[in-house]
């Protein structure tokens, strides 16, 4: 009975131990050193670099065969070392008497000192004609990956000079391709081939992530023994690390099949990972300089650095985009759940983010599918396959039919990524990928039987590398990991959505009711106190009115302040506003072009909501008793100024100048009322007024609590003067409509009113509508030159009107109480928005920015 012996493939490869080969090349030599600095090894060349033999150096001290001089430098360098995988090293260094000068490396290998010297050549002309910096600054002009894989390649090549250099980027498997190169002409390219796992095996790898540098000088020349083989435990020395480590005979045999000389691999490490290599072949024996091989390695951790920033910043825009894309999923789906049960407009939605072919959404036992996919029954089993992983964990595959023979696609699916979107059963989003029928070009065929050859039991390494394809059938395009994260956001995005569907889902919506309770209460609070307010603000005011309309000029003044500071307020979302645009605004309104008579100085600061409101109060009653009493109804001014102490605490001091004498009054006003008191009882600071004969003279102090300092970055443009006091010139002219007609949109009567007022005192011709039903009827019979809408319209919007105004070119402003988003969320985000309650000011201020029709 014969027996046959089974075919070797590469991976015996994967078996040698090639860190522990025992022996290394010969262009230098390497001493073991115990901790006590003992020899311990010796390769058995020493002799013809420090005329010492291997035998003779064993067991003796090293300070006995290297200079004091020597032995102080290596002792330094090793205490510069820090983690187990480094390597220092001392170039142009005498390391005996003879002053013959060594390029020597140093590290520590499991408590031994390993010292390897070859001889320095100072007189080699290798050095590369770039510096560093230049040569980083090219690779930062490239456009594309590609050209910056070229110009690596070149770089390499000029630092190195070997015959060949090519950048190879491994895959997930362990295979690689060569994706650049640069060779000197006439030896032909291997762009582009690709090259089997078992080329560079399992711990090859491994070991070019811990060493980032590997030379072979001469692949025939004749490896050296380290002497003794073993140590007194029986284990070899472990040349991870090893400048010199010799080389393995199967991967000699390797390079001698390629016809290469020498060969030199710098690591491209990125994100902890092993990339790739700079692979570079020489095609006889090449040995650069050690320096010129330590620029190099510089080099590789230099380009390195550069392609992880470059497929950072690639990941990060390609993640942005997609979290735009996710967002807007979320926001459709929050409206529309049942966009869920429509896989068209999911694929839609998804193209821009994780391209496929097809999609499948699977939710409780429901399966809605759309382009390419499996039929129901294997899409059924395909989810009872996936209902075996982990929980909530986005898979992904890019050979289905190998992964799953059991499920039918025709062949026409190779590729899914399933995106689970519950727990509770378990539903699914499974994107799909055709089968991408591909040729891969191998540098020979990586699929051929290798027989045993002289290396015994081992293998002898193919011998062809002429380019051999391969027809690749089953695969598709694979999910990136950029998509991968992606799509993790995608699933957190729709199980949100999802969790109504589970217990999560009630437990959201009592925690919904809850906030909105809150919100409710909170709304409810704040309305009752405005309400408050104004109702005191009526009454108080109406004890020192002359006549009716003084009652009604002084009261609209003081709701006007407050109206102002709340839109500051509301539009910075309640936070504290600005001391200084509060008190620019105020001048502005009430002294129009003679704002600049109230001269302001100091460093700007921010006021708490509730400050803010009393302080705005407060300065509008100041500047209203100087415009009636003090130096504003003259020719005089006022000096305003604050500062805040080492405890935070604000100080402002208002002093009027050059004005008519003023003394106290007997009787004191509601105005002077809250000018002397509102800021010692809302703010628990205090108030101090002094009647002198050049004007009136005020100092206030605000609690630190209220006031908070404006850094830099924070700081907000104070409005211009010059352009306020335009705006409220402008607000005096009670012709910037006439003969206009105006279409006022409003749903509440008295606020209508108000408007129709305001609008009547510019000048216009208005007609009202409470509806979008009467305000369409109304355009639809009349033309119009302006509009004026409020947003919400209680059950409805006016955002209707505005598309038929726009389509008849009709200029239009919307109107709201709830912030300019609302408005501008709608196609028309270029229409200006006029926060209410409507004033004359609020109104004018949005007109004269508006290029209004001419008047008929």
């Amino acid at each position: 009975m014969s027996q046959t012996t089974a075919p070797v493939d590469l991976t015996n490869c994967d078996r040698e131990p090639i860190h522990q080969l025992g022996s290394v090349q010969p262009f230098g030599f390497l001493l073991a050193a115990s901790s006590d600095w003992i020899v311990t090894r010796a390769s058995a060349n020493l002799s013809e670099f420090l005329a010492i033999t291997h035998a003779e150096a064993v067991g003796r001290p090293v300070s006995s065969i290297l200079t004091p001089e020597a032995l102080h430098s290596l002792r330094d360098r090793l205490a510069t070392l820090r983690g187990p995988d480094i390597v220092e090293r001392i170039f142009s260094i005498a390391l005996t008497s003879a002053n013959r000068r060594f390029d020597v490396a140093i590290h520590v290998s499991h408590g031994q000192v390993i010292i390897e010297g070859e001889p320095c050549n100072e007189g080699k002309a290798d050095a590369p004609s770039l510096s560093m910096r230049s040569m980083m600054s090219r690779l930062d002009h490239t456009e594309t990956l590609e050209a910056f894989f070229r110009e690596g390649a070149r770089q390499a090549r000029a630092l190195t000079g070997f015959d060949r250099v090519m950048v190879y980027r491994f895959d997930d498997s362990g295979s690689g391709e060569v994706v650049a190169e640069a060779a000197r002409p006439g030896i032909g390219s291997f762009l582009g081939l690709h090259y089997p796992a078992s080329d560079i095996p399992v711990q090859a790898r491994a070991l070019y992530l811990r060493n980032l540098f590997r030379i072979i000088a001469d692949i025939h020349s004749t490896p050296v023994p380290i002497l003794p083989e073993l140590d007194e435990h029986g284990r070899p020395l472990d040349l991870s690390m090893s400048v010199l480590r010799s080389v393995s005979p199967i991967h000699i045999e390797y390079l001698k099949n390629m016809g290469v000389g020498a060969s030199l691999s710098i690591s491209i490490v990125a994100d902890g990972r092993l990339w790739g290599l700079f692979a570079c072949h020489h095609y006889s024996a090449r040995l650069p300089s050690a320096e010129s091989r330590s620029t190099a390695e510089l080099f590789g951790q230099m380009f390195a650095s550069r392609l992880e920033s470059r497929e950072r910043r690639l990941a990060l825009d390609y993640e942005t985009k997609a979290r735009r894309i996710a967002d807007r999923l979320l926001t459709s789906v929050a409206d529309n759940a049942s966009l869920l049960d429509d896989p068209t407009w999911l694929i839609d939605a998804l193209a821009d983010a994780i391209p496929a072919d097809g999609i499948g959404v699977w939710i409780n036992g429901r399966l809605a599918i759309a382009g390419l996919g499996p039929n129901e029954k294997s899409f059924a089993i395909l989810v009872r396959h996936l209902n075996r992983n982990a929980a909530g964990r986005v898979y992904a595959v890019d050979r289905l039919g190998e992964t799953y023979p059991d499920i039918e696609t025709d062949g026409a699916v190779a590729g899914m990524l399933a995106i689970p979107i519950s727990r509770s059963p378990r539903d699914y989003v499974v994107l799909f990928r055709q089968e991408i029928v591909r040729t891969v070009r191998w540098a020979g065929d990586p699929h051929k039987p290798v027989e045993y050859g002289p290396n015994g039991p081992r293998l002898t390494p193919r011998k062809s590398f002429e380019a051999w394809s391969e027809l690749v059938r089953g695969r598709s395009l694979p999910f990136t990991e950029a998509e991968r994260r992606v799509a993790e956001t995608i699933r957190v995005t729709l199980i949100e959505v999802v969790l109504r569907l589970t217990d999560e889902a009630s437990m959201a919506r009592q925690l919904a009711n809850e906030r909105q309770e809150l919100l409710i209460a909170e709304l409810n609070h704040r309305v009752r106190n405005i309400l408050g307010l104004i109702g005191g603000l009526i009454r108080q005011s109406q004890s020192t009115s002359i006549s009716l309309p003084d009652y009604v000029r002084q009261l609209e003044g003081r709701v006007q302040s407050l109206s102002r500071a709340h839109d500051q307020i509301t539009r910075d979302h309640w936070a504290p506003a600005s001391l200084r645009q509060l008190l620019l605004a105020e001048a502005a309104a009430y002294l129009g072009k003679n704002a600049q008579r109230i001269r302001m100085t100091g460093d700007d600061v921010l006021l708490e909501p509730q400050a803010f409101s009393t302080t705005a109060l407060v300065f509008h009653e100041l500047v209203t008793n100087s415009a009636k009493y003090g130096s504003l109804s003259g020719s005089g001014f006022i000096d305003l100024s604050w500062s805040t102490d080492e405890e935070g605490n604000l100080h402002l001091n208002w002093r009027e100048k050059d004005g008519p004498p003023v003394v106290e009054p007997t009787r004191h006003g509601f105005g002077s009322t809250i000018i002397r008191r509102s800021i010692p009882y809302d703010l628990g600071g205090r108030a101090e007024l002094r009647y002198i004969s050049d004007g009136l003279e005020a100092d206030f102090f605000i609690p630190a609590k209220h006031v908070n300092a404006v850094s830099a970055a924070g700081e907000r443009p104070a409005p211009a003067p010059v352009e306020i006091a335009e705006r409220s010139k402008a607000a005096a002219n009670d012709e910037l409509l006439s003969g206009l007609n105006v279409l006022l949109v409003e749903n509440n009567l008295i606020i209508a009113m108000d408007g129709e007022d305001i609008l009547r005192r510019l000048g216009a011709e208005v007609e009202t509508a409470p509806s979008v039903a009467d305000a369409i009827e109304l355009v639809a019979g009349q033309s119009f030159d302006l509009a004026l809408l409020d947003v919400n319209l209680g059950d409805e919007t006016s955002f209707a009107i505005a598309d038929r105004l726009a389509a008849s070119n009709v200029p239009f402003v919307f109107a709201t109480g709830y912030g300019e988003g609302i408005a501008q969320a709608h196609s028309h985000s270029y229409a200006p928005v006029l926060q209410k309650p409507y004033t004359i000011e609020g109104v004018t201020d949005i007109l004269v920015r508006m290029p209004l029709p001419k008047r008929s």
